[in-house]
C-alpha cells in the first residue's frame, strides 16, 4: 500500500488529487472541534459519560457529536436522505423517470437529495436540542428558544457544508467523499478509544489474554472483509467472428467480474443510520415524556431494544445489511443492460442464448452471490460487536467500524491504482504516437 502511495505522489494530477482529499479532510476534523454556542461543558460530559447509543452516535461523528461541534450532526441526514430518494425513485413514477434520463436526471435526483438532507438537519438539530435542554446541557442564562435556533442555524450548516466537503472529494478527490469523511470521523476517535480500555484492562488480572484474543480476532475480521471486497464471479464472455473483406474482427474471449460485495461498505452505512434513527427519536422523547409513565417505559424500551448488546438490535442490523446489500446491487448493476449490451456487440455467453435468457442467467448468479456476500458481511458486522460486548469494552470501534475503516481503505486504494493505470496507459499512447511519427 505505502508503495503504491509513493508511486502515486509521482503523477503530478494524482498527487493533486490526493493533496485535495487530505485538506477537505483537515478541514472536516477542524469543524469537529469548534463548539456550538450555548452548551454547558460539564453537563454534556456526563450525559456522553453515560456511554449507549450516544456513544456510537459519536463514534461516526469522530468526537464531534460529544463536543457537540458545528459538525455534531455529521453526515447522518444526507444518508437518510439518500435511503429514502433512492426508495422513492422506486415508488414515484415522476422520480423514476428521472433516474432514466441519464446524467441530467440524476443530477436533479441529487438537488432533491440535498433539499431532503436540508429539511432533515433542520428536524434532527431541533430534536436534538430540545433533548439537550431537557437534560440541563442549555447554559441557564440562554433562553430555550435563542439555543433551538442557535443548534438549528448552526449544525444544519454544518451537515450542509459535510455534504458539499464529501461531494467535493468525490468531485476533485480520490475516493467517495462521503465514506471518507465516515472514515475520518471513526479513525479519529480510535486512538482515545483506545487509550481509555487500555487504563481500564491494564488494572484487571486477565489484560495479557484479553488483548491476544482481541487482536486475533480482529486479523482474522479483517482478513474476512479483505477476502470478500475482492471476491468475483466471472462469467465467460465468447464474441462471434466476423469477416470484412480480408480481415477478421472478434473471436476474442472475455468475462463479466460479478463482485460478491458488489455495494462494498454501503450497505454497513444505511443499516447504521436505520438502527440509529428511531433511537435517537426515542431518546429525544424520553426527558419530555417522564412524568407519563406508560409513554417513558415504551421510548425506554425502544433505545434498550435498537443498541448493542440486545438480540432484536443483531438481528434487525442483519436484515437490514442483507436488504440495502440486494438494494443497491439492484440499483447499481441491471442484467438486462448487461445483456443487451453484449448482443449488441455480437457478444454470448457459452451455452446461454443472447436476449432474455442472458439476463435471467446473470440475473441468477447475481442473486446467489449477494447473498453470499451479504450474510458474510452482516456475520463479520455483528461478531465482532457481540465479542466487544462479552469482553466489556467500553468504547465503540465493534465489527461496524472496522467495516467501514477496512472497506473505504481498499476501495480508495483501488481507485488510486486505477488512477495510475489510467495514466501510464496514456503515457504509453503519447509515447507510441511520437514514435510513429
Amino acid at each position: 500500500m505505502f508503495q503504491i502511495l509513493r508511486d502515486a505522489f509521482k503523477i503530478p494530477e494524482l498527487r493533486k488529487r490526493i493533496l485535495f482529499t487530505l485538506a477537505m479532510i483537515a478541514v472536516y476534523r477542524l469543524g469537529a472541534h469548534i463548539p456550538t454556542p450555548g452548551i454547558d461543558a460539564g453537563a454534556l460530559d456526563k450525559l456522553f459519560g453515560k456511554g449507549g447509543m450516544l456513544g456510537f452516535l459519536d463514534m461516526f461523528s469522530g468526537g464531534a457529536l460529544k463536543r457537540f461541534s458545528i459538525f455534531a450532526l455529521g453526515i447522518a441526514p444526507y444518508i437518510n436522505a439518500s435511503i429514502i430518494m433512492q426508495l422513492l425513485v422506486y415508488v414515484i413514477p415522476f422520480l423514476e423517470k428521472l433516474a432514466k434520463e441519464g446524467e441530467s436526471g440524476r443530477k436533479k435526483i441529487s438537488q432533491y437529495t440535498r433539499q431532503g438532507t436540508i429539511v432533515l438537519g433542520v428536524l434532527q438539530s431541533f430534536g436534538i436540542s430540545f433533548m439537550l435542554d431537557r437534560y440541563g446541557v442549555r447554559l441557564e442564562n440562554v433562553p430555550f428558544w435563542v439555543f433551538s435556533f442557535i443548534c438549528v442555524l448552526t449544525l444544519t450548516a454544518g451537515t450542509a457544508f459535510i455534504m458539499w466537503l464529501g461531494e467535493k472529494i468525490t468531485e476533485r478527490g480520490i475516493g467517495n467523499g462521503i465514506s471518507l469523511l465516515i472514515f475520518a470521523g471513526i479513525v479519529a476517535s480510535f486512538p482515545g478509544a483506545v487509550a481509555q480500555q487500555w487504563a481500564i484492562w491494564s488494572q484487571t488480572a486477565m489484560f495479557l489474554p484479553k488483548l491476544m484474543v482481541l487482536g486475533g480476532f480482529a486479523i482474522v475480521v479483517i482478513a474476512g472483509i479483505v477476502f470478500i471486497q475482492d471476491g468475483q464471479r466471472k462469467i465467460p464472455v465468447q464474441y462471434a467472428k466476423k469477416v470484412v473483406g480480408r480481415k477478421v474482427y472478434g473471436g476474442q474471449s472475455t468475462y463479466i467480474p460479478l463482485k460478491v460485495n458488489q455495494p462494498g461498505v454501503i450497505p454497513i452505512i444505511f443499516a447504521v443510520s436505520i438502527m440509529l434513527f428511531p433511537g435517537m427519536i426515542a431518546k429525544m422523547l424520553m426527558s419530555r415524556f417522564q412524568s407519563t409513565d406508560t409513554i417513558y417505559r415504551f421510548l425506554n424500551s425502544v433505545v434498550t431494544y435498537l443498541q448493542p448488546p440486545s438480540v432484536l438490535y443483531f438481528v434487525l442490523y442483519c436484515l437490514l445489511i442483507i436488504f440495502f446489500s440486494y438494494f443497491y446491487t439492484a440499483i447499481t448493476l441491471n442484467p438486462k443492460d448487461l445483456a443487451d449490451n453484449m448482443k449488441k456487440y455480437g457478444g454470448f455467453i457459452p451455452g446461454i442464448r443472447a436476449g432474455r435468457p442472458t439476463a435471467d442467467y446473470i440475473d441468477r448468479i447475481l442473486m446467489r452471490i449477494t447473498l453470499a456476500g451479504a450474510v458474510f458481511l452482516a456475520v463479520i458486522a455483528v461478531l465482532p460487536e457481540i465479542l466487544v460486548n462479552m469482553a466489556n469494552i467500553q468504547f465503540y470501534f465493534g465489527g461496524t467500524g472496522l467495516l467501514i475503516v477496512v472497506g473505504v481503505a481498499l476501495d480508495t486504494v483501488k481507485q488510486i491504482e486505477s488512477h495510475m493505470l489510467t495514466r501510464h496507459y496514456e503515457g504509453f499512447m503519447k509515447k507510441k504516437s511520437t514514435f510513429l511519427r
